[in-house]
Order: C-alpha cells, then sequence, then structure tokens
C-alpha cells in the first residue's frame, strides 16, 4: 500500500494500535543503516511468523528517498510475503518511485481536509483534557468562533499547521493571565471558576499564523498543477482564472523568469498568428521582470498573462511545425537533399554543378516566383500551415 500525501509537509509516521507487528521506518535514518535494519527486520518478521503466525507491517515514511536500487530490494519480500509493505510519501508516485513497486502496491491518494474537518479537529484538541492543549499549557483554554474559522481556511487543509497555530495562540492567551489566576489551574480543571479560562482571540491566531500557508513546491508536482492551469486558462480566455493562477504561483515562491517563459511559448504557441503583437509583448514581459524582479514585476506578469487570454487564438503555426517535424522525423520523402534551384551558389564550380540554375527572384519576377516549387519532388503538395483559410474566422474568436 501506497499512502501519497499531497500536503507538503514535513511530519511523522502515523501510530495506528493494529493486532499486527509494526516496523516504522522514519526519514531520519534513511542510508545505509536504514537497509540493514530493514533486512534485519524482514529475517526477524519470517521468524515471527513461522513462531506465532503473527504477520508484521513494515510502514516507511518517506519512501521517495530511496534509491531506485533500494526500491527493488522490496521487491521480493513483498512477493513471498515475507511482510505487508506501507509507505508513505509526499512527492507523485508516478515519478519518485519504480514501477515494478507501485504495480505491487495500491495507491491511496490523501487529499487536504476541508474547513469543517479542521474545525473538528481544533476543538478535538481544545476540549481533551488528556491529550490536548491542557498538556501544552497547563489549563484548558477556549477560542472565538471566528478564530477558529481563520484557523480552519488559512491552513490549506493542513491540520498540523493549524494545531501547531492554535497551540501557539494557547500559549500567548495563557501568558495574558495574572499569576494568581494561573495558580489557580487545578481549581479550573476540578470544575471551579470557569472565569479565568484562556481565551484566543482572532488577533492571536493571526498572530501565531503570521501569513497564510500556502502549498506549493517549486519542483514537484504543484509546480506542474499551477503552470498547467494558468496555461489552460489562457488558452480559454479567462482573464480572471489566468490572474489568480498566476498569483497562486507568485505567492508559493516561483520565479518569475520562469512564468515569463512560458508567457512567451503560449504567445506562439496559443495566440501565434492570430495576434503577431502577443510575441513582442511576452519578450517585453520577461525583460521587465528581469529588470525589476519581484515583487515590483507581479503587474508586469498580470498584463501579460491578462492580453494572452484577451487576445485572439490560433494554433495554426503550432500545428504547422509539428507536421513538418513529424514528416522529417518518419523519413518521408527520404528527407531528400535540396532542390538545386534552391542551394547557394557562391564558387564557380558550384555554379557548373547546377547550383541556383533555373531559380527565379521574387522581386524580380513575382508572377513566375509564385508558380516556383520549393518543396522537395517527394512532398509536393504537403500543407503544413493552414493559415489563409481559417484566417478571418480566427482573428473573429
Amino acid at each position: 500500500m501506497m499512502l501519497w500525501d499531497r500536503i507538503i509537509s514535513s511530519g511523522r509516521a502515523p501510530s495506528y494500535v493494529l493486532p499486527w507487528n509494526v516496523i516504522v521506518c522514519p526519514p531520519c535514518f534513511y542510508g545505509v543503516r536504514l537497509v540493514l535494519d530493514v533486512r534485519e527486520a524482514v529475517e526477524n518478521a519470517k521468524k515471527m511468523r513461522i513462531k506465532s503466525n503473527k504477520r508484521t507491517i513494515l510502514f516507511v515514511d518517506e519512501v521517495h528517498r530511496f534509491n531506485k536500487s533500494q526500491q527493488d530490494s522490496f521487491l521480493p519480500i513483498i512477493e513471498d510475503g515475507s511482510i505487508v509493505f506501507m509507505g508513505a510519501t509526499t512527492e507523485n508516485p508516478s515519478f519518485h518511485l519504480i514501477t515494478p513497486l507501485l504495480s505491487r502496491c495500491r495507491v491511496l491518494s490523501l487529499n487536504p481536509l476541508r474547513p469543517e474537518h479542521v474545525v473538528v479537529l481544533l476543538n478535538r484538541a481544545m476540549n481533551d483534557t488528556d491529550n490536548g492543549l491542557c498538556c501544552s499549557v497547563g489549563m484548558r483554554v477556549h477560542a472565538c468562533p471566528s478564530a477558529i474559522e481563520f484557523l480552519s481556511t488559512n491552513c490549506d487543509g493542513d491540520a498540523r499547521v493549524a494545531l501547531n497555530a492554535l497551540e501557539i495562540s494557547a500559549t500567548t492567551a495563557t501568558a495574558r493571565l495574572p499569576i494568581k489566576q494561573l495558580d489557580s489551574q487545578k481549581e479550573v480543571e476540578s470544575g471551579g471558576n470557569n472565569s479565568i479560562m484562556p481565551f484566543i482571540t482572532l488577533d492571536d491566531v493571526k498572530d501565531a499564523l503570521q501569513c497564510k500557508h500556502i502549498a506549493y513546491d517549486k519542483a514537484g508536482d504543484e509546480h506542474y498543477n499551477l503552470i498547467s492551469a494558468l496555461h489552460k486558462s489562457m488558452r480559454g480566455s479567462d482573464a480572471n482564472a489566468s490572474i489568480y493562477w498566476l498569483a497562486r504561483m507568485l505567492e508559493g515562491g516561483e520565479e518569475p523568469l520562469y512564468i515569463a517563459r512560458r508567457l512567451i511559448r503560449f504567445a506562439c504557441e496559443d495566440v501565434g498568428l492570430a495576434d503577431p503583437f502577443a510575441l513582442p509583448q511576452a519578450v517585453a514581459c520577461y525583460q521587465a521582470c528581469h529588470f525589476l524582479g519581484m515583487p515590483e514585476c507581479n503587474v508586469i506578469l498580470a498584463q501579460c498573462a491578462a492580453y494572452l487570454a484577451l487576445a485572439p487564438k490560433s494554433v495554426s503555426v503550432y500545428k504547422a511545425i509539428t507536421a513538418a517535424q513529424q514528416v522529417v522525423r518518419e523519413s518521408i520523402g527520404q528527407n531528400e537533399g535540396v532542390p538545386l534551384h534552391l542551394r547557394n551558389a557562391p564558387t564557380r564550380l558550384m555554379k557548373d554543378l547546377g547550383y541556383a540554375k533555373d531559380y527565379i527572384y521574387p522581386p524580380d519576377n513575382p508572377m513566375l516566383a509564385a508558380s516556383q516549387n520549393y518543396l522537395p519532388p517527394s512532398i509536393q503538395g504537403y500543407s503544413f500551415l493552414e493559415w489563409s483559410s481559417n484566417n478571418d474566422m480566427e482573428k473573429k474568436q
């Protein structure tokens, strides 16, 4: 089994009470020592199964840290049933785990929590006298509804972020109490005077959280998800969505020049000949971002993204170059040499060999030049760029 946690944060391996022998491999021990420990654990698991018929679960946290050869070592012990393998990762398993290991596991995607779920966890932490905030601050605490709502909507579905901020807020609220009231903690816990219970305000929560937690990894899955969303929003001519996804990337710390390069590509791929000024706009955006940098270049990127989203669209050039490259790769026409009349003839020998012979210079004779062939004979009649027939229609879009 493979657990894919899409929330990007550090954490601990889950602890469950199971009627099985459970071995947890934390990420801090990865390396040669861990490989040896895994081998020892597998041997012990085999002996335990023979002795007491008790199976062993091997839980490997952050399994993507294993290299390919180390991941291969899990295959035989999974096959023979020596252990029940469970792994957890915050990276995309398709890119970071080997295919044989994935084929032997069932991937369960752990999605971010919804705000109402986070509210339940926060209330549970405040009301649990055995394992909740009482253990951290030494007494029960209470929070205003607006503080709980703020935490649940600003943690991006990560309960750990919300709970850590709640704990800091509780410490702050407790520190405001007079020393005499702190000494009466036992009375509060026994159901006495509840008026001295620390009260967490919205300001406490904002100070603890500092800024909204944004889940973003500049070299991982979310990086490609967001740039894909930006590209598709501009292609769909939705300027509002384009600016929103752009803001998500910038607030996540994305390199502005990377975004500018993607805008240049979009200007050619999706706008193309429908608006020839789109490319200069995108290039100017890149240069301006290079001059200014963040945070000043955010408006430049937004202007370019809005321009490209609202511009007419044409993929004629993109389809043309794709089709031409396919013809070349598949050797349609055997990729024959350049026709002699199209070759340059800078020397007398080349002229004697027929280079540039019968070439019609278009400025001198445009009528005859229009009937001149420019493609190799084997692919005469191929049409890569389909522009003249749909030019007017695309510009009106």
